[in-house]
């Protein structure tokens, strides 16, 4: 088995998916969103968290896994970046074109296979450009190019916030109902032989967990004033263990983020930028 380097450039899409409130609050759920944010999970006055975006696009993720002809066992997420040019309506249909932009050769580490896509609302509205890629674990070694890696200066000083969470147990058995069937998030045999003790998080559910977090402390029930945020996954988390995000205001309408184990202080996800409508 070997990474398909034709796939570059190809066009994915377009990828049609219709949504409604339902999907919204869902997703909400599914990243921790209770009776405390109603703005989220009643559908009155509804708003959309802006992570919504990537849970959209799943079709799209699957199409670049396929596509690259990874192999899925060694598969993990790798890095994130949504950009918003309209804020997200909470209902529609969407529609998303992109393609695979490269294929990184990280050697005995893996492979990155990245893609880009942007989503357009039935309205005629331009909502978000993603940019993500795959970490593959068995599919490094090809000859290609190693690619640079994202860097993030963090200031020298004590978070100016943090946010504590615990997502449940079973909160990939919610998450996954949002679109993300992959079988790591649920089958112990499938985890066990990827190298893992038992199913572990989504990474994007922890995503979520974090723009939720961001959202209360910088721009409390005005996620429409979101215009980019962007990360890497760094460590797997488990089921029911502990998170804490940590934030530091760096600019007018921009900060930095990370999310740790809030039992060991081992950054889970890392690299987190945030940038927000200042008002």
């Amino acid at each position: 088995m070997a990474l398909d380097l034709s796939a570059i450039g190809r066009p994915i899409g377009p990828i049609v998916r219709e949504y409604g409130w339902k999907d919204v609050i869902l997703y909400a759920l599914s990243v921790g969103a209770g009776f405390d944010e109603p703005h989220f999970t009643w559908e009155k006055d509804l708003k959309v968290i802006p992570t919504f975006s990537v849970a959209t696009i799943f079709d799209f993720f699957w199409a670049v896994a396929k596509q690259s002809n990874l192999n899925p066992k060694g598969a993990l997420h790798g890095e994130q970046e949504v950009v918003f040019h309209n804020p997200i309506p909470v209902s529609g249909t969407l529609t998303t074109n992109g393609s695979i932009t490269n294929c990184f050769d990280k050697g005995k580490k893996g492979a990155v296979i990245r893609g880009e896509s942007v989503t357009v609302h039935s309205g005629g509205t331009r909502l978000y450009t993603n940019v993500m890629s795959i970490f593959s674990r068995f599919d490094g070694g090809f000859g290609g190019e190693e690619g640079a890696s994202r860097t993030v200066e963090f200031p020298g000083r004590n978070p100016d916030g943090a946010v504590d969470a615990r997502p449940s147990a079973d909160q990939p058995l919610l998450y996954r109902l949002t679109g993300d069937f992959f079988a790591l998030h649920v089958d112990p045999a499938f985890a066990r032989a990827a190298g893992f003790e038992k199913p572990i998080m989504h990474g994007l559910c922890t995503f979520g967990f974090a723009c939720r977090a961001l959202l209360t402390s910088l721009i409390p029930g005005e996620p429409e004033r979101t215009k980019r945020i962007a990360c890497r996954f760094t460590r797997p988390l488990y089921p029911g263990e502990p998170i804490r995000t940590l934030i530091w205001k760096t600019d007018d309408g921009k900060a930095l983020w990370r999310v740790v184990h809030a039992d060991t202080g081992q950054s889970v996800i890392d690299g987190g930028e945030f940038e927000y409508v200042s008002r």
